[in-house]
């Protein structure tokens, strides 16, 4: 996904996609960044952050319902 940043206002970067203007926290935004400039954005799914967080609730739900 490609998006260009149409200005910055506060905290976030206005970016244009498909003719639709987004709020993008400035905090997804590399600092060398400009008004013009195009980013190219991408999600992942972390698989392995992801398992660990299920055994983590796992874990503390076995808590809750144990007495």
């Amino acid at each position: 996904m490609k998006v260009i940043i149409d200005r910055f206002e506060g905290e976030y970067a206005v970016v244009e996609y498909e003719k639709k203007v987004y709020n993008l926290p400035k905090l997804f935004v590399p600092v060398e960044a400009k008004e013009g400039d195009v980013l190219e954005i991408g999600i992942a799914v972390d698989q392995a952050r992801t398992e660990e967080l299920k055994e983590e609730i796992a874990q503390l739900m076995q808590g809750v319902w144990e007495e």
